[in-house]
């Protein structure tokens, strides 16, 4: 049967008034099976005159002819795709650093095209089949977001952990010829895909320029937990001032030849070299600002327009929670916005005891560390915590630790916040105004 699961249908909807209920699933568009809601999308978006096959959840099948104007929608959403699984065996893997007793979504590898055309995931593609590689081009799954680390076929099975994979250049060029669109990055591990290897793959990588759009140079993340793991070399303070010095120039070169901003330096090493960002104009549109690069320049930013706009809010105290990497920048906005708003605002640096002190961004910060982190402190009226410590639509913590729990723990009022300086801003006139 399979097709794809209906999970929701609008009320007034053409499929509400067909019949069609949630926990029907939709078998075919005109004839064209349904794998996923890619197919859906495909299929059935632009046509007026449509013919859907719908299994009811009694197991009836129903034919429905459908005719509308103007692609209006059929009301339908479907469940997300259950993600593909990885196959690899990334030396420098994330998940395989994990401590026991998270959650377990936390612990599953995903590697599917789908997600990353859908939701800018990055995959290898070395888990890639032939046939989804038609697809992809078929229906012009594009843009996507890829791993690559290494163009170096020998060495990209050493970091990928996985002898045998398809060859990436061959991919990539496939995908450019089909007028693909792709963002690409690589995973730096010192010693092993840098210097020379570096700089093969960003001239390979280059050479596919405009089809490969960004490529964005992000340091591997090492935890505590990486006990019967191959031995992995930091990318620390030192090391980090050398690659912005050597790979800095360089990318500011070759964007000036290529015509636009196409290398760039994840934020991370700058935060380690404790160096300045370049001029936020050397980011572009942001291509790659959910792989880490620009967000600092972006805040920084945003917080001289708030700080420009901030008025006088009322006289309380408040703490503010970010992560170690953060707290530099973010202490001085928080300084310099509780003098425009008389609000006493102390900046707080959460250390990271469930992954290890190596790890620094405010995003992996547990709530228990929090709780480490705030003990016998004053915290005041509220504790503003940056929503991006939450799991997006699960609302808890790494350490399955909720907002609320946290309240309880500490004795305090919990207040989230749009992580960027204007959603601070706003968080203090709410409080305020409460």
């Amino acid at each position: 049967m399979k097709g794809i699961v209906i999970q929701t249908v609008a009320p007034g909807s053409i499929a509400s008034e067909l019949g069609v209920e949630a926990g029907d699933r939709l078998l075919a568009i005109d004839g064209h099976p349904l794998r996923d809601i890619i197919d859906y999308s495909y299929y059935g978006v632009a046509n007026e005159e449509l013919l859907l096959e719908v299994a009811k959840a009694d197991g009836e099948l129903w034919e429905l002819e459908i005719e509308r104007e103007g692609g209006e929608p059929l009301g339908l959403t479907f469940e997300a795709p259950e993600p593909a699984r990885c196959r690899n065996n990334c030396v420098f893997c994330f998940v395989h650093q994990l401590p026991k007793g998270l959650r377990k979504p936390l612990y599953v590898k995903d590697e599917d095209y789908r997600l990353s055309f859908l939701n800018g995931n990055y995959v290898t593609l070395a888990n890639l089949k032939p046939a989804e590689l038609r697809r992809i081009v078929e229906q012009r799954l594009s843009p996507l977001y890829i791993s690559v680390h290494a163009t170096n076929p020998v060495l990209r099975e050493q970091l990928l952990g996985a002898p045998g994979i398809p060859p990436i250049l061959e991919q990539l060029r496939t995908l450019a010829n089909a007028r693909i669109a792709m963002h690409t990055q690589v995973v730096l591990c010192p010693g092993l895909n840098d210097g020379v290897e570096l700089e093969r793959t960003v001239a390979d990588l280059a050479g596919l320029h405009p089809a490969v759009q960004s490529l964005a140079i992000v340091p591997l993340g090492l935890t505590r937990h990486r006990r019967g793991l191959p031995s992995l070399a930091p990318v620390d303070a030192e090391y980090s001032r050398a690659f912005i010095a050597t790979w800095q120039p360089r990318a500011r070169q070759l964007n000036k030849r290529l015509g636009e901003p196409f290398l760039f330096l994840a934020d991370e090493f700058f935060l380690k070299a404790g160096l300045p960002f370049p001029p936020f104009r050397e980011y572009g549109d942001l291509p790659q600002i959910e792989n880490g690069v620009g967000l600092v320049p972006l805040f920084l930013r945003d917080a001289a327009r708030v700080l420009r706009t901030a008025r006088h809010v009322g006289d309380f105290r408040v703490t503010v929670v970010t992560g170690v990497s953060a707290i530099g920048f973010v202490s001085e906005f928080l300084a310099k916005l509780a003098e425009r708003t008389g609000v006493e605002i102390t900046a707080v640096a959460v250390e990271n005891r469930l992954f290890g002190e190596s790890v620094t961004v405010c995003g992996l910060v547990a709530g228990n560390d929090i709780i480490a982190a705030l003990a016998g402190m004053n915290i005041g009226t509220v504790l503003l915590l940056p929503d991006v410590m939450l799991k997006e639509g699960e609302g808890v913590f790494l350490d399955d630790l909720s907002p609320g729990e946290l309240g309880e723990r500490l004795g305090c009022r919990i207040v989230l916040f749009d992580s960027t300086p204007r959603g601070c801003y706003r968080a203090l006139r709410e409080t305020a105004g409460s």
